[in-house]
């Protein structure tokens, strides 16, 4: 879970740079390289590589390079070098990374591509063009300070076991099709056991690349209010939250310090009911607060979710 991004495995503190190291196990969908570090004042560039091999003649083969450049425009530079010949560049003008300050970049591997927050905020996506399992080398090199660099093997996103764990998943029948289980949407569950202070509802997807919009609500089965609407508009940046109680909508809720989703990105959706409100996190990361309208918490017994997502996951405790 992405709660925590401090139980790393194999964690190397201040090495030297250039580094390059052995990555110890086989980065699966799921895996995590968190670096922290910070930009020195005089910084032209500074690249984080994950290599297939380590060879410099030839030189080895890069699955992804990761390439901060600060000299005529700031951007992030990402390529794959296959026989020592560079791809197409992709090219990120979002800057996240100001010399004199510190970073926290982490590299999550997916079952089709990378994954880059730093600082907790999505900055791109890039999809393999060599497979993940080739690589077996981290390379950092330029002009960078790196505190800390650690990995964390254990996650497993994104196996084709879909699961709905603490929840009875009500509409089933278009669930087994081709064996492959998936979770349709428009999704609906009962919660095993209802709402309270201390609860915590977990909802892992994927946003379509030309997502406009999608809904995760929790609902009382019985009078059918909508006691928590959460609806991210990719389309405006709006992260909405609203109640529907008798038979009406109140006042929306938009206020956020950033718009945590992007087209394409995976995400964890962490809802935890505390005794006054509820606390969303994404991917690790505290969102928003929401303060509870419907008081009855006991009969909030169901989930519901719809839109331009893929579903992967559902967990209730």
């Amino acid at each position: 879970m992405m709660l925590s991004l401090n139980n790393l495995q194999n964690v190397i503190y201040n090495p030297m740079i250039p580094y390059v190291g052995t990555i110890s196990e086989q980065l699966d969908p799921g895996s995590l390289i968190v670096i922290r570090g910070h930009v020195p004042s005089d910084a032209d560039r500074f690249q984080v590589d994950l290599q297939c091999g380590s060879s410099v003649k030839p030189r080895a083969d890069v699955a992804f390079h990761f390439n901060p450049r600060f000299k005529k425009t700031n951007c992030i530079v990402c390529n794959t070098l296959i026989n020592e010949k560079w791809g197409w560049e992709e090219i990120t003008y979002d800057m996240p990374f100001k010399k004199e300050k510190s970073f926290e970049i982490v590299i999550m591997v997916l079952k089709d591509k990378f994954q880059v927050a730093v600082n907790g905020k999505h900055i791109l996506l890039y999809a393999h063009r060599i497979s993940p399992e080739k690589i077996d080398t981290l390379g950092i090199y330029g002009q960078v300070n790196v505190h800390s660099v650690g990995f964390s093997f254990s996650l497993d996103l994104q196996s084709t076991q879909t699961s709905t764990l603490g929840l009875t998943q009500i509409n089933r029948e278009n669930v087994q099709k081709s064996g492959i289980s998936q979770l349709t949407l428009p999704f609906e569950a009962r919660l095993n056991s209802p709402m309270g202070p201390g609860r915590t509802v977990v909802v892992k997807g994927e946003v379509h690349t030309d997502a406009k919009g999608f809904n995760v609500d929790l609902v009382s089965g019985k009078s059918r209010d909508i006691a928590l609407h959460l609806n991210p508009r990719l389309n405006i940046k709006a992260f909405v939250r609203n109640s529907f109680l008798q038979e009406a909508w109140g006042e929306e809720e938009r206020n956020i310090t950033c718009f945590p989703f992007s087209p394409g990105m995976y995400f964890e959706m962490i809802i935890y009911c505390d005794v006054r409100e509820f606390k969303v996190a994404i991917n690790g990361v505290h969102s928003l607060e929401y303060k509870h309208r419907f008081k009855e918490l006991g009969r909030i017994d169901m989930l519901a979710i719809d839109g331009d997502i893929h579903l992967l996951e559902v967990r209730s405790w």
